[in-house]
């Protein structure tokens, strides 16, 4: 099986990103599933439900969201009726939070893809129960090369280490363990010892020519004042489109390979042969 992972969009820079290229990259790489990490899409701040139908119709198969689920409060209700938007699996359950944090799709040709999607706690804003029993009671729910063909674990977090953590809890168990949040594709795609292929961030979609997506001048005035200044707002140049690209065994669903995905704006390109 052929799979993509994109990271976090932000803005309209990201969204055309998304929007001009992931048709052609679908067709070019015969991808069977492709999943869009979409919660920075709004302005920066959450996803519309006319943007999610914009990356359903490009060709994303799964969006899925993160510490800014909820920025849109249209999408407390949308979410409730898109089984493909995901948010994240560990939110503590006397929240009640609408949507759900883990989906098995079928495919037309009758294989079946799991995506869960998990946020971390190190230095995050909120504090959610453990990531690492949300994530062992979704993959238990789908077992890899039993129920599901492939799976994909979007680590939502800052700290690398707790995405690497992750990475290594779910070897052999996940198809691709990627993480989300903070914007910078890293240099370590590579296949776990038990199967399961990593990556520490999938990188933004977005205009690299920022402060992680955001206009340098106002990260730029906060850092350097201690002030809080004006809100963040999107930078506006041409959006690079990143993610992670993986081919699995259909016996087992373990990856047989890692690639990273880069093409438009300001870095260098990257498209998988």
């Amino acid at each position: 099986m052929k799979l993509a992972f994109f990271g976090d969009v932000v803005g309209k820079p990201g969204r055309q990103a998304v929007l001009d290229h992931l048709p052609g990259l679908k067709a070019q790489l015969r991808l069977d599933f492709a999943v869009v990490n979409a919660e920075n899409s709004a302005g920066g701040f959450g996803l519309t439900s006319a943007i999610a139908e914009e990356f359903f119709a490009a060709g994303a198969d799964c969006l899925t969201l993160g510490d800014h689920a909820w920025d849109q409060r249209e999408a407390l209700t949308y979410i409730e009726r898109e089984p493909r938007l995901l948010r994240p699996a560990n939110y503590p359950p006397a929240a009640q939070a609408p949507g759900r944090g883990a989906h098995l799709f079928s495919l037309p040709d009758g294989r079946r893809v799991g995506v869960v999607q998990v946020q971390g706690n190190v230095f995050m804003r909120q504090a959610l129960p453990c990531p690492f029993a949300a994530v062992d009671e979704a993959l238990d729910s789908m077992p890899l090369g039993a129920v599901a063909d492939a799976i994909i674990v979007d680590m939502h977090c800052e700290a690398t280490s707790e995405k690497m953590a992750m990475g290594h809890h779910c070897d052999g168990r996940a198809s691709l363990v990627v993480g989300t949040h903070t914007h910078v594709p890293t240099a370590d795609t590579m296949i776990l010892e038990g199967g399961t292929a990593y990556q520490t961030d999938a990188g933004m979609c977005g205009d690299y020519d920022s402060v992680i997506g955001m206009q340098k001048q106002i990260s730029l005035h906060r850092f350097i004042t201690q002030l809080p200044g004006e809100r963040y707002q999107p930078a506006l140049g041409e959006g690079t489109l990143c993610g992670t690209y993986i081919e699995t065994d259909d016996r087992t669903g373990l990856a047989t390979r890692i690639e990273q995905i880069r093409l438009g704006g300001r870095l260098s390109e990257m498209i998988p042969e």
